[in-house]
Formats: C-alpha cells, structure tokens, sequence
C-alpha cells in the first residue's frame, strides 16, 4: 500500500482527491488531516467513511507535536498539503490567519517529513515526495493578453495569495537547499461538486433557489480559467507519480469566462430547467473588492507536454454536471449555509 497524507482532505478540493484516489488506485491508503475550521465539512466524505483504506485525523497542520504522531504512527509515502485558508475576502479582513496557515502550517508539515525521510547522509528515502497544491493567483494578475507560464515572476495581490506564494518559496527552497523531494502545482479556479457555498458558483447557485440577490464585484468582466475539480485531481496524481522532484506545474482547464458570463450561464440552466422565476434580474452590482485581479489565465503546456496530461471535461459539460449535483444535493448545501452563517 501507498500512504498518503492528505491536508485540508475535508475541504473542497481535497475532498475530491480522496474521492478520486480510492476509486482509482487501489494501493492507495489515504489519512485525512483536518482541522474542519468552517470550510471543512466531513459530509464531503460520508461515503467513504466505512471505507478500510481511508482515515481521518483531527488535527490542525500548525500542531507539531500531532504531525509528529502521524508520521510516527505510519510510514508516510507522499503529503499532498491541500490545506488552507483560501478567500480571499477574508483574508482581506483577519490576513493573519492566512498567515498561520498557510505558511507556518505549511513550514510545519516540511519540517515533519524531512526529519522523518532524512538518511544520516542527508539523502532521503526513495519514493517519498511532498506535493504543494496552490494557485495561479500568486501570479498576480495578467492584461487582456498572455497567460501564466511557469517561469512568471510572482507577484501576488491579496493576503490569501500573497500567504500561498510564501509557502510555495518554502517549499521550493526545502528542494533547492536539501533536495528534499517536492513538486508545487498551480491551479486556476476550480469548479465542482462539494465547493463551499462562498465561492461565486455554489453561492450563485444556492441564491438563484432562494430567489435572492446575486452580487457582483465592479462591471463583472473579471476573467477567470475553470478548471473540473476531477481533471485537477487527475492532475496532482499525474505529478505525484511521475514528475521529477523539484518541477513545478502549471494545471489550467483553458475555459476563460468574465464572472458575469459564467453568472448568466448558470441562471440560464436554472432558468430553463428549474425555475423560469430565476433572472438575470437577480444580478446586482456591488463594489468591486480591494486588489481584485482582473485576469487570471493559465499555459499548462508544460504538464501536458511533459506528464501528458489535459483535461478531459469541457466547460458546457463541466458547469452542469455541477449544477445538478447541487440541485441533486439540496441538503448537503442548507447544511453548509447554515454553518457558514453561524461562522460569521
């Protein structure tokens, strides 16, 4: 068996790598490390609980003395730190918080694996390796042309992403002084089932069924590239598995849309299919958010030419198959609104 720690697994996109880690590889032993803060929602993964190849552990990354008893209690393989603190509207409002996480926890989780796969000759255990997932955002923000390549200088905008690019350089110089076994990839938006209802498409979503104000930030001709949650999960495994230590990937679905395109394409599904009721009449424009980028777009040339991998899930199919697992999970969504809002 392969043991994998997985970070923030009881979040959105972590979630879905578990998801898709059992259902494909069947070596694959997973523990879960979450601390489920308020984006954390153990129902992502209800139906893999029973499942004899999956673990959870409560725990929060910046806890040593936990990572500690983890690695001591398995013989880890791969980390594949999903966790953080990740809206950026927040970290506009409490930025340290982003800071503990995101990078203390993730130094924290270096820390831990080095001291556990370090031979007394400095080398490290063969088929060890330690992923960093994080985002195209710590890019900063591109004009109307051009996309992000790997060698694009960093330039965030935001705490949330300013935090990411932090621990994106430690990571990158745990390879660069230790040589100790990393890839970082960089992913742009994410869509898909389970994604915690502030993030523009659930929230777009969960408003439209309940007949309420749609908000969008400045003249919404903010552009962003939607990645399937499932092809970026394909992604990560591709790089755990073949990439060579040290390499950084950029992971893009090459579906650029504005916000307000992709809001007038959900209210149109649901319009059409759910409830003729819902408009475009719900759309209100509101101030735009401080350090908002304005284009965000992704050249994932490299992981294509080099891992073979492309996405496999266009938009038009992507964005209903989302948008029905959401009617479909009606539930699951009053749940996790009703905890957003006691959160706040």
């Amino acid at each position: 068996m392969k043991v994998y720690l997985v970070t923030g697994g009881a979040g959105f996109i972590g979630a879905n790598f578990i998801h898709y880690m059992l259902n494909n590889h069947h070596d694959a032993f997973i523990i879960n490390v979450d601390s489920l803060t308020y984006a954390g929602n153990l129902e992502n993964l209800s139906k893999v609980e029973g499942n004899d190849r999956y673990q959870f552990v409560k725990a929060d990354i910046t806890d040593k003395q936990a990572i500690k008893e983890i690695f001591e209690a398995h013989d880890i393989d791969y980390v594949v730190n999903f966790a953080a603190e990740s809206h950026v509207d927040r970290s506009i409002q409490t930025p340290e918080i982003f800071v503990k996480t995101n990078v203390l926890g993730t130094a924290n989780l270096l820390n831990v694996a080095k001291g556990k796969w370090e031979l007394e000759n400095g080398e490290f255990k063969a088929n060890k390796k330690f992923i960093q997932v994080s985002t195209d955002e710590v890019y900063g923000s591109l004009g109307e042309e051009g996309l992000f390549s790997e060698q694009t200088p960093l330039d965030p905008h935001s705490p949330y992403s300013a935090s990411k690019a932090s621990a994106d350089m430690i990571v990158k110089s745990y390879f660069d002084t230790y040589q100790f076994p990393i890839n970082i990839t960089r992913c742009s938006n994410n869509y898909g089932p389970y994604q915690f209802p502030e993030k523009i498409i659930p929230l777009v979503i969960n408003n439209c069924l309940n007949h309420k104000n749609i908000p969008l930030y400045g003249d919404g001709l903010n552009i962003r590239d939607w990645l399937y949650v499932e092809d970026h999960c394909k992604a990560i495994d591709l790089v755990i598995r073949d990439a060579a230590p040290g390499e950084i990937y950029n992971v893009g679905g090459l579906n650029e849309k504005t916000n307000v395109q992709l809001v007038k394409t959900i209210i149109k599904y649901l319009h059409e299919h759910v409830d003729e009721k819902i408009t475009e009449e719900l759309i209100t424009y509101v101030k735009d958010r401080k350090g908002h980028d304005r284009r965000y777009a992704i050249d994932a040339n490299k992981i294509l030419t080099e891992l073979g991998w492309t996405p496999d899930v266009n938009f038009e199919t992507g964005i209903q198959e989302t948008i029905k697992w959401y009617l479909e999970n009606q539930n699951w969504l009053k749940n996790v609104m009703k905890r957003t809002h006691q959160s706040n």
